[in-house]
């Protein structure tokens, strides 16, 4: 049995920004949304038909132009007042059917049962140049799965949700997607007294683990496997050639997850809260609470202030993930029937893992031809960045610059040993590593333009947006636009925007970050 991915629409995750045009599937209007018919949207066992609760005096708090060209939407929406409304959730553009859907979940390790699409809203799915997508409306008032909640999102949350997921999209990491974000004046009522939000979200599927823990649990079986065919034949259609389709879907899910897993560590990501309800089934970055890119290294950090027992830290985001894998598989096995298959593709994950972390950290350390060695040197250097508590982004661009430049400049290292406490043990590590670029017989400046473009400039920092967050909230929503353009391009110099590039003031580290967030 293989590990199947569908090229075709996997291009479909990232929204590829060359985009042809989409004459044949808009209508001059720009109210007229391709819409499509979904089998999966009409069965009343996954979704319940919901109508978004209006907003008061909505106006435009952000919009993704990117995103909305590879959409294949027209340029004027940001124009029409009954796109702002429908994008608010105060009218129902045609062909739309508004729905939320019912899963399960484990949250902190402990079963939670029923939960579901609490402040979510599925407008519908619409046809794209790159295929399918789900478009969300995310705050949009209360569902039938709110739990006594009011299925509102706040400003602050929703500008932090939509600059992360055009972040991620940015660094090339696997992500649901954010189109805009539209606000209000209607108070919200949460630690404090805040204005109401919705973010539009995009992704080809919202489907989760707990979407299939949910009908496990309760003994739903053809309503299991229904899902499970769906996902196969829109996702994972490689899985219909094989004995076990279940099995196979199993293990396509875990070398996404395992891929995932890689790109979080690799750029210094802590999700914050990865319950499997929060686990995409398509291996995309989901729900964005409280996530936060690290300043300064520490394997150990805890970003969600809600994580007293720090469950989800960094270091334990792959073993989480993994752990997430089995409960998925306990889902499926009414379906996969043979523990033996189940068991061999969940052990994929052992291996897919450190193969996916090797090439992303091989990669940013300029690595193009493996030695056992690579390893080793790289565990060395987490654990030099862990002593010193290095700033992570900083260290890596540095050093991507210093290779670019040793050829030619005898201090070209000076730059990065200055950010280490012991610089000695920085010393001894340098000169292994430039034994190590030896071997690849390139010139350096060659390998040092190629680490620029796998280890970034810009991250979505905490302080950044919590400093937009402050703008945006007087009503100054130009820095939100502003990272956004940074944050789709993170690998380009934007001069002018250097401080973002910057440590991150004392202050940052007394923001707290919880799953209010």
């Amino acid at each position: 049995m293989g590990v199947f991915e569908n090229p075709a629409k996997k291009q479909a995750y990232g929204f590829p920004q060359t985009i042809r045009s989409m004459n044949h599937v808009l209508e001059p209007s720009c109210t007229d949304w391709p819409w499509q018919a979904s089998q999966l949207r009409c069965d009343a066992r996954f979704q319940r038909p919901c109508s978004p609760t209006p907003l008061a005096q909505p106006h435009w708090v952000a919009h993704n132009d990117v995103l909305r060209a590879a959409l294949g939407l027209p340029p004027d929406i940001w124009t029409s007042e009954r796109v702002l409304h429908a994008l608010t959730g105060n009218l129902v553009l045609s062909g739309s059917q508004p729905q939320a859907s019912v899963y399960s979940g484990h949250q902190f390790g402990v079963w939670a049962g029923q939960l579901g699409d609490g402040r979510a809203i599925s407008l519908g799915e619409i046809s794209t140049p790159h295929g399918t997508q789900d478009i969300q409306l995310k705050g949009a008032g209360p569902t039938p799965y709110s739990r006594r909640g009011d299925g509102r999102a706040v400003l602050r949350s929703s500008i932090r949700e939509f600059l992360a997921s055009e972040a991620m999209q940015g660094l090339n990491i696997p992500t649901t997607r954010a189109l805009c974000i539209s606000g209000s004046p209607t108070p919200v009522y949460r630690e404090e007294v805040e204005t109401a939000a919705v973010v539009t979200r995009v992704a080809p599927s919202f489907i989760r683990f707990g979407h299939f823990e949910h009908f496990a649990a309760h003994g739903e079986l053809d309503a299991l496997q229904d899902l499970a065919d769906h996902v196969i034949q829109q996702h994972f259609d490689q899985a219909l050639s094989e004995s076990n389709r279940y099995a196979a879907l199993l293990q396509a899910v875990v070398a996404q997850t395992a891929q995932l897993m890689a790109h979080w560590q690799s750029v210094g990501f802590c999700h914050g809260v990865m319950n499997t309800d929060n686990m995409s089934i398509l291996g995309l970055t989901l729900d964005y609470g409280p996530f936060q890119f690290m300043d300064a290294f520490d394997a150990n950090h805890i970003c969600n202030h809600s994580d007293s027992q720090g469950r989800y830290a960094y270091a334990r985001q792959p073993q989480i993930a993994n752990w997430n894998l089995y409960a998925l598989a306990q889902a499926l096995m009414p379906l996969i029937r043979s523990q033996d298959l189940a068991l061999h593709a969940l052990q994929h994950f052992q291996i897919a893992y450190p193969q996916a972390l090797d090439e992303r950290m091989g990669a940013k350390l300029g690595l193009t031809q493996p030695q056992e060695s690579d390893r080793a040197l790289m565990q060395d250097l987490m654990q030099l960045l862990q002593a010193s508590r290095v700033d992570y982004t900083i260290f890596w661009r540095r050093l991507s610059h210093s290779v670019a430049e040793s050829a030619h400049c005898r201090l070209a290292f000076e730059p990065v040993r200055d950010l280490f406490i012991q610089r000695e043990t920085w010393d001894a590590w340098q000169t292994r590593y430039l034994a190590r670029l030896d071997i690849e017989h390139r010139p350096h400046q060659a390998i040092g333009a190629g680490m620029l473009q796998v280890n970034p400039k810009f991250v979505l920092r905490n302080h950044l947006g919590e400093l937009a967050i402050r703008r945006a909230k007087s009503g100054d929503f130009a820095m939100i636009q502003d990272l956004l353009n940074v944050l789709h391009t993170p690998f380009d110099e934007h001069a002018q925007f250097e401080s973002w590039a910057g440590f991150a003031p004392e202050w940052a580290s007394s923001l707290d970050i919880s799953c209010s967030s």
